[in-house]
């Protein structure tokens, strides 16, 4: 999630607020219930493409909609997210397992490499070097894969959830705020301050 990714949220979250404040909420229900054919969401593609994300906005709406206060729905909203990020975790994890054993599956190649080569003593020194050699292979391929590959996917697999997981968290604390009386602005600036420091836009791009 780049800082445009969250400048073009800020964005749509602005308009969107705006029409609320004008029309009550009760104006977004068409947006809601139909986001591929809202003049708003449409203006957006990578919103409508992402399908968590979009139905987690427009299932908040909904209910904010439906006359649920801005305190329960923030709880809701909590345990939602709470658990998605627990399901979204579980493909890191289990990776991270398989990374963790690649390691213990190398010694056990070294040790029956030298199991085999110790059955081989005594006889010609090439013989012997290559079940040496193999040994050492297994280990090498053990390390390598899981300091070299499955460690690393893991570790990326666990960052872009946890970017979504702080994108669903500005999108919580921006609505809140807003569904507790605030301006569509001032809960912009809220939703503003929410994004993590290194893509957060500063306060003149989002005047702009």
């Amino acid at each position: 999630y780049s800082k445009q990714r969250y400048n073009e949220t800020l964005k749509m979250m602005y308009e969107l607020l705006n029409k609320a404040r004008k029309e009550g909420l009760m104006g977004l229900e068409g947006d809601v219930e139909e986001p591929s054919k809202s003049p708003i969401f449409t203006k957006y593609p990578k919103f409508l493409k992402d399908h968590h994300i979009r139905d987690f906005l427009c299932d908040t709406l909904r209910m904010a909609i439906t006359g649920v206060e801005a305190f329960d729905l923030d709880q809701l909203l909590e345990l939602d997210m709470e658990v998605h990020h627990h399901e979204a975790t579980q493909p890191a994890t289990a990776m991270s397992t398989v990374a963790d054993t690649l390691p213990g599956l190398g010694i056990v190649a070294a040790v029956l490499g030298v199991v085999i080569t110790m059955g081989s003593l005594g006889g010609p020194p090439e013989e012997i070097g290559r079940k040496v050699a193999a040994a050492l292979v297994g280990t090498f391929l053990g390390i390598l894969l899981c300091y070299g590959l499955i460690s690393p996917i893991a570790a990326s697999m666990t960052k872009v959830v946890d970017e979504e997981h702080a994108y669903l968290h500005v999108l919580r604390v921006l609505l809140i705020a807003f569904l507790k009386g605030s301006a569509p602005i001032l809960a912009v600036e809220v939703g503003r301050r929410a994004i993590p420091g290194h893509v957060r836009p500063s306060f003149q791009e989002v005047e702009e």
